[in-house]
């Protein structure tokens, strides 16, 4: 039995699939009332509970030889309080149930983010740079992956439990509901800008490419206690990555820029007035975004390709237009046609 934490989430459901695809039977932990349509047609069994949740915790561990545990507090604004009850926490009292119930592997999805916000011209980074570097102030996510990250590496030298960490990058894909709709609202607005002159290289990645990596370090013993960044799927600006959403779309290529400096500092400031004031919505753009899409640095995959044999299935030239098709459809919008068909 393969348990998957964060089921309901872009990458958590792209396991889920992967692993259902192979045949390998699939348990999931949901919290009440999660949306688990999806889930329901991928012939999985349902742990209602959270990583809060020790009992639950128990009920989803027994049995259970893998754990996947991509379940986390996403994105970069929000209390830090959350962000330490689920991200921290919550991999602590998964650790502990994964260690009383006897679960042969454990896959912990960390993220690029927990090198730290770290930048440069040229600078490529693997898996051996420290983690959390130069972490500016209200860097919730980033922190609480990091330490999540230690205690799995804790757990693993104590001998609880068995790792492989998996650091991927700007996921996207089928099921994302964290960017691609302010995205496709950009560039239907013609709002969108490039940061920087845009010919940086990107770290994106198709949520299901990582998936498979996932697996394969669960089925692999060289990958035991190793860490693996599974980053990018070959060669994309970030010019060429706004410019196919919009292809996608039907929209015209993006021509608006912002320089870098102006595009961080505007984001600093919106910080500032976002934590003076208490809001809970977040600023338009924050930091992290910017980093995010501006950075000139690059997370090397060679690890990965060498001891796991991974190799992205799913091109940029068919992921992207298919995510932006799935996501017309999940707004009930009729979708639009291909390059090959108009």
């Amino acid at each position: 039995m393969n348990l998957v934490t964060g089921a309901t989430g872009l990458l958590g459901s792209h396991i889920v699939e992967q692993l259902r695809k192979r045949g390998r039977p699939v348990r999931v932990l949901v919290r009440p009332g999660s949306d688990i349509e999806w889930l329901k047609g991928q012939d999985v069994e349902f742990i209602e509970g959270d990583l809060n949740d020790k009992a639950s915790l128990r009920r989803a561990c027994e049995g259970a030889e893998c754990v996947y545990h991509s379940a986390a507090r996403v994105g970069d604004w929000g209390p830090w309080e959350d962000f330490v009850r689920i991200t921290i926490e919550g991999t602590a009292n998964l650790i502990d149930a994964a260690t009383t119930a006897g679960v042969k592997r454990f896959v912990h999805i960390s993220s690029i983010s927990v090198y730290g916000h770290v930048d440069g011209e040229g600078l490529v980074l693997d898996e051996r740079a420290p983690l959390g570097a130069k972490l500016y102030k209200w860097a919730y996510y980033s922190r609480a992956k990091v330490a999540a990250e230690n205690l799995v590496w804790a757990a693993h030298r104590e001998g609880r439990i068995r790792a492989t960490v998996i650091r991927p990058s700007w996921l996207y894909g089928p099921r994302d509901r964290a960017s691609i709709g302010r995205l496709v609202a950009a560039a239907r607005e013609g709002k969108t800008k490039l940061i920087g002159a845009g010919d940086n290289r990107l770290n994106v990645v198709y949520a299901g490419n990582v998936a498979e990596a996932a697996i394969v370090a669960a089925d692999s013993e060289r990958a035991i206690g190793e860490a693996y960044n599974c980053s990018n799927d070959g060669v994309l600006t970030q010019e060429q990555y706004f410019n196919m959403i919009a292809a996608a779309l039907g929209e015209p290529p993006v021509k608006k820029r912002v320089p870098y400096r102006i595009a961080h500092t505007a984001a600093l400031i919106l910080e500032c007035i976002g934590h003076l004031f208490k809001l809970k919505k977040p600023p338009i753009v924050t930091r992290y975004a910017v980093w995010l899409i501006g950075r000139r640095c690059f997370f090397e995959t060679k690890k990965a390709r060498e001891h796991l044999g991974w190799q992205p299935t799913v091109r940029y030239e068919d992921g992207i237009p298919m995510t932006v098709q799935w996501y017309l459809q999940a707004c009930g919008e009729r979708p639009q046609p291909s390059a090959a068909s108009a």
